[in-house]
């Protein structure tokens, strides 16, 4: 059965609805984003979910320290790092000097990676190691900086799509090393289409089951998990 994550959930209402539709998994965004969300109040809300519902964690470019604080302080188990780490930074998490796993076995880590040329090589560095327990392939977008200075990579809530068809090039290899999620651009009405195209071991949806930023639509979540389930 396909894993399904809510992502950037900042209210209890939004998370428990997330879990009455059916998703495995409600994500928050501590990372600048609009739908940034403060490790106490994601605590909160994390306290109120089912325990077998994933909590899941969204950091870009933090220091190993603070993912590894929030993570506890909100009962986190699943790390998603969608910066530029590296799969040595992903490996390192949750261990101690010494090497030995210090709670690394109760949390699972996702690496975003962003699917734009030459994205092969950085899926293979982490799909060959043993860094993640997960790859989770989104959009990416260039945009115009601030005050029209130059251009900026917007990784992740885009609403934007990649093509799935010509990732079936390389997500079958990778999805034979680790878990595979898809994210970028999906929603109720093209989330079975990209299912059946690319078979994913899970799926990842944000801005296409908003009402606006940071706040969920909740017939469109119950339409998202059923277009998913109804496979």
């Amino acid at each position: 059965m396909t894993w399904i994550k809510i992502c950037g959930t900042t209210t209890r209402d939004d998370a428990l609805a997330a879990v009455e539709a059916g998703a495995d998994a409600v994500g928050f965004v501590f990372s600048p984003s609009p739908r940034q969300i403060k490790p106490e109040a994601a605590q909160e809300i994390a306290a109120a979910l089912p325990r077998p519902v994933d909590k899941v964690g969204v950091f870009a470019d933090e220091s190993a320290e603070r993912i590894e604080s929030v993570a506890r302080q909100v009962g986190l188990t699943i790390i998603q790092l969608h910066g530029d780490e590296s799969p040595d930074f992903a490996r390192r998490l949750f261990r101690s000097t010494d090497g030995r796993a210090d709670g690394r076995a109760r949390l699972r880590v996702f690496k975003a990676v962003s699917v734009m040329p030459g994205v092969e090589g950085v899926l293979r560095d982490f799909a060959s190691s043993d860094a993640v327990d997960g790859i989770l392939l989104d959009s990416a977008v260039l945009r115009v900086a601030c005050m029209g200075q130059g251009t900026e990579l917007v990784r992740g809530g885009t609403g934007v799509s990649f093509d799935w068809k010509r990732a079936t090039d390389f997500v079958p290899g990778i999805a034979q090393r680790t878990r595979v999620i898809l994210a970028g651009g999906l929603s109720p009405a093209n989330v079975a289409d990209a299912v059946r195209i690319l078979k994913p071991w899970g799926v990842d949806v944000c801005t296409g089951v908003e009402a606006s930023p940071g706040a969920k639509d909740h017939a469109k979540v119950r339409a998202f998990v059923n277009a998913v389930r109804n496979l």
